[in-house]
Order: structure tokens, then C-alpha cells, then sequence
């Protein structure tokens, strides 16, 4: 099966300016060298801690910034050599629902209006086909088409995500490429909001690309993820495998933050205490495996060898030099 989204060897860095005038410039190296590829129908989630570029590659994905370096093909298509009016068509395959639904509304616009902002962007409608579009994307998510002539402050923060939903629905997208899309909400109403995604993806055969910082949620929407340290993949592969036993420390800390309410599952690796210390400087990346000076598990070599991303028995692929030993550690 051809991937839907293939990212390939994708750079991007920040440039800083220097403290002093005259003095060199940094730069943050926000994604470094990522390479990854989703399968349609095959949701991938990305997790990591802020900063650690997530959110980067999902702009990169959507083409709202173009990479230093690398490829990100979506349906086929490298949408950094397509024209300004190719990736304006291009966009009706790929469309993004945002982290705030009550920032990434514009609240002196109906929802009519708001809903039909990619459509418009597109394709010029006859009125009354624009209108049966609005009304299909709003009951898709579970709103009236009478809902449309109403403003986003009438609506609780779950309805707005739904708004937002439906306005990245309504070009029947291949991707949608969700960032931190429940974060903002109440438990409850996150629990709604992913149910309703998981029903539009059977119904519509629409692909996820869900970046979140709450392994929760990538555990009931995504069966594949990958963990991102300091801008690379450290971790890579199924979701159940790689929760339950991860073969890097970094996915083994981010587990660990999580709540416990019961012991664990039989077979599942008891997870350690979290990581020391901060991170690296993203400016100024160490030579050998950036998670070392944070790692209880690290040694001479992990100081001096940057560990590379490589597949593992089961399939999965991860960064570390010890990733071997980490997997067949006894639950």
C-alpha cells in the first residue's frame, strides 16, 4: 500500500539573533532530520514534551513552512516543488484542526462563514450547493444546519471544536492533521470529541495525523506513534507494543509520568522514575546521543556516539544503543 504522507530526512531551524551586535547567530533546531510515513487509514500520533518539535512538523506537513532540507510528500505530491496555485489545490486533500477552539475561531464570523472558509478558497459554489455543504459537514459532527447563522460564543468549547472539525471536514480531505486538537477541552468533553473522530474516520475513511503531548489519547486514537526528542524520532512503531514495553529511556519517562491508578498489566515493563535534569540547549545540540547526560541507562558510548534510528526484531525503530536490552528487561 503507497503511504499517504511520506516524510523524508525533513530539517527546520530557527535562526536567533546573537546577544551582541556583530556576534554570531544560533539557531534552534526544531526538527532534525525526521523521516516517517503514514498509511492511509493508518493514524500516527507524535508525542514528546514542548519543544520538542512536534508542532513544527505539523506546519511542515500542512506547508505552512517549507523545510531547510528533506521532502514531505501527501497524496503523492511534494508539496515543496508544487506552485503557489498547485498547493492551493493541493490543500483539498490535507486540512488542520488547531490546539484552542476559542482561538481559532474568528468570532466576528458565523459559523456558516467560518465552516466554509477552505470550500471558498477552492472552488467558487452556486449558493444553494454551498449551503447543502455547510449543513453536511455541520450534521457530520453533530450540529444543526440551523446552527450555521450563530457565532462562536454561543457555542461551549466542545461545539467549537466540533466547528472546527467540520470546517477541516468540509473538502473531504484524504488528512487531517490535528495539533494538541483536545487539549484545551475537559476530560469529558475530550472523550466526546475523540469518539466523534474515531466515528468520522469509519465513516468518511479520513486519516489522522494527531500530535499531542497526552500519550492517552494517542493510545485510543492512534495504533502507531512516534515519541520526538529534540527535534528526531527516537522511538517509532506500534502504539500497544511500544506503551507496553518501550525499548528507548525517553519513552520509558514519558510513560512514567503518567498517573498509575493500579498495578500494571502482566507483561507490561514497570516504569521507572522520571528523567534528571533539563534538556539540551536545542541551539547547541552535544555530540553523541542527546538523552545521555538525562539517562540512568547511559554510558561512554552513548557520550560519544549519537545513537541512529534503526528497525528492531518486533518492528519498531528506535535511537539507542541499549534498545535490545531495554526491550527484553522482565516485566
Amino acid at each position: 500500500m503507497t503511504a499517504l504522507v511520506q516524510i523524508h530526512d525533513t530539517h527546520k531551524a530557527y535562526p536567533l539573533p546573537g546577544s551582541l551586535p556583530f556576534s554570531p547567530a544560533h539557531k534552534v533546531h526544531a526538527v532534525n532530520g525526521v523521516s516517517l510515513e503514514i498509511r492511509a487509514g493508518e493514524n500516527l500520533g507524535v508525542v514528546g514534551e514542548s519543544g520538542c518539535g512536534k508542532s513544527t512538523l505539523a506546519r511542515l506537513v500542512m506547508a505552512l513552512e517549507r523545510p531547510d532540507r528533506g521532502s514531505i510528500r501527501v497524496a503523492g505530491r511534494d508539496l515543496n516543488s508544487l506552485s503557489a496555485a498547485d498547493l492551493r489545490a493541493a490543500r483539498r486533500d490535507f486540512q488542520m484542526v488547531f490546539q484552542d477552539p476559542y482561538g481559532s475561531l474568528d468570532p466576528r464570523l458565523t459559523v456558516a462563514r467560518i465552516v466554509a472558509e477552505p470550500l471558498d478558497a477552492l472552488e467558487r459554489l452556486e449558493r444553494a450547493e454551498r449551503h447543502a455543504r455547510i449543513a453536511e459537514a455541520l450534521e457530520t459532527v453533530g450540529l444543526r444546519p440551523a446552527d450555521m447563522d450563530k457565532y462562536p460564543h454561543e457555542f461551549s468549547g466542545g461545539q467549537r471544536q466540533r466547528i472546527a472539525i467540520a470546517r477541516a471536514l468540509i473538502t473531504r480531505p484524504k488528512l487531517i492533521v490535528a495539533d494538541e486538537a483536545v487539549s484545551a477541552l475537559d476530560v469529558s468533553v475530550q472523550a466526546q470529541v475523540l469518539n466523534l473522530m474515531a466515528e468520522l474516520q469509519e465513516r468518511h475513511g479520513v486519516t489522522y495525523l494527531f500530535i499531542s503531548h497526552n500519550l492517552a489519547v494517542i493510545d485510543q486514537l492512534c495504533p502507531k506513534v512516534a515519541v520526538m526528542y529534540l527535534g528526531r524520532v527516537v522511538e517509532h512503531g506500534d502504539t500497544a507494543a511500544i506503551f507496553s514495553r518501550p525499548a528507548h529511556p525517553y519513552t520509558e519517562a514519558l510513560l512514567a509520568a503518567l498517573p498509575q491508578p493500579a498495578p500494571p498489566a502482566p507483561g507490561t515493563r514497570r516504569r521507572h522514575a522520571l528523567l534528571q535534569g533539563n534538556p539540551p540547549s536545542p541551539t547547541q545540540l552535544p555530540s553523541g546521543c542527546a538523552l545521555a547526560e538525562r539517562c540512568r541507562y547511559a554510558d561512554a558510548r552513548c557520550r560519544s556516539e549519537t545513537p541512529l534510528l534503526r528497525r528492531m526484531p518486533d518492528g519498531r525503530e528506535a535511537a539507542c544503543h541499549k534498545a535490545e536490552a531495554l526491550i527484553s528487561v522482565p516485566a
